[in-house]
């Protein structure tokens, strides 16, 4: 298992576009925590500091797409092919991707939860206000976002597995996230919509993208992701296994 998860990083260091998109992560922390202050929120006020911190898990929509190249990306590139023939044992390589992707997506977390922490401590330098990490809030906030980024990393990799065409599988995440998931926690009310999967990260990562209101507690929408992982995982293994590569 060891020798796929390195061929796996090999791979992730010599294509450049996965790392593109990880970098687009602190880039929304940047826009987000800037916007949120210039657009008059209050540095005084400790639930605006958790708002701002809560960025990082807005920046997991990036780590979704990065774990859709995954598979995904093999498939567009004709790579796929090789990978399979050289380890035949289909299971192990997806468990190898879900491990480093996951990983990635760690990381990612980390650094977009550092990015965070030092942007809105600068802005609430700049406008007189209080910055401490000190409040439980805040570290549940970071840690929510940062279990965010890990799991839709996993979810990418699934999805990317279930669609294999890479433009088709970004544009159905996106379209499920900005689009299909509202329609739907519509039709079946929001006691059955905070049990999605868009809405669980945003009860884990404590970021109310959307305005809604009755969100799961944070243990609650880590558990719903997690399941959404899981399955998505899962989903992962069993199409690679059972389809043809061509």
């Amino acid at each position: 298992m060891l020798p796929l998860i390195r061929s796996e990083f090999r791979k992730l260091s010599t294509v450049r576009s996965p790392w593109l998109l990880l970098a687009a992560g602190p880039l929304l922390v940047v826009a987000g925590v800037t916007g949120l202050v210039q657009s008059g929120g209050n540095v005084h006020d400790p639930a605006v500091q958790s708002k701002a911190l809560a960025h990082v898990a807005l920046a997991a929509l990036f780590t979704l797409i990065f774990g859709i190249f995954a598979v995904a990306g093999e498939y567009r590139h004709g790579t796929v092919t090789e990978t399979f023939l050289s380890t035949p044992a289909r299971g192990r390589v997806v468990a190898a991707k879900l491990a480093v992707y996951g990983s990635a997506g760690a990381v990612a977390g980390l650094v977009s939860s550092t990015v965070a922490v030092a942007v809105t401590a600068a802005w609430w330098l700049a406008k007189g206000g209080s910055f401490s990490l000190t409040a439980a809030d805040s570290w549940r906030t970071l840690a929510g976002g940062v279990a965010v980024n890990i799991g839709f990393a996993a979810i990418g990799v699934g999805v990317g597995a279930l669609l294999r065409n890479l433009a088709v599988a970004i544009a159905a995440a996106l379209a499920w996230i900005a689009l299909v998931e509202g329609v739907a926690g519509q039709l079946i009310g929001a006691g059955l919509a905070r049990w999605l999967p868009f809405s669980a990260s945003e009860a884990l990562g404590r970021a109310n993208m959307t305005g809604a209101s009755g969100f799961l507690p944070q243990w609650g929408g880590g558990l719903v992701l997690a399941g959404y992982a899981i399955a998505f995982a899962a989903v992962a293994m069993v199409t690679t296994l059972r389809r043809d590569v061509t």
